[in-house]
């Protein structure tokens, strides 16, 4: 017997989340950096547990797949986002109708804006030192 499961790869910023949906009851199971989690206990916040819940509440398919996430790189919002991501790609690959929902929801759209790059000169990506005149 094979395992029917459904990929998607999600980014923001610099994290990077691989997400397999596979059929089941809604167990998630959440590898970060290469070590296993609680899924609860590393996402603390309603908040962005909310938003890795989001594809799946829009599509109404919360308890119809398990989902094995691994992440990596970044902080917890940028994570989380990627999930977000990953699953709707994930959901779109396990049926196309979803794909016009999941768009309408903004949830296939990636997020490009990353982090500006250090110029020389200034003490950040815009930050200058403390001008004087005399």
């Amino acid at each position: 017997m094979s395992l029917i499961q459904y990929y998607g790869t999600g980014k923001r910023k610099n994290a990077i989340a691989r997400v397999f949906l596979r059929s089941g009851k809604g167990d998630i199971t959440l590898v970060v950096n290469k070590k296993l989690r609680p899924f609860e206990e590393y996402f603390k916040l309603d908040s962005l547990r909310y938003t890795i819940r989001q594809p799946l509440m829009v599509t109404e398919t919360e308890n119809k797949f398990d989902i094995f996430m691994r992440v990596e790189g970044g902080g917890l919002r940028g994570q989380a986002e990627a999930v977000r991501l990953g699953i709707a790609r994930a959901l779109v690959e396990f049926n196309r109708e979803l794909r016009p929902v999941l768009r309408n929801a903004s949830l296939l759209t990636r997020d490009s804006r990353i982090k500006e790059r250090k110029k020389y000169g200034l003490l950040a990506a815009r930050k200058a030192p403390q001008y004087h005149k005399r």
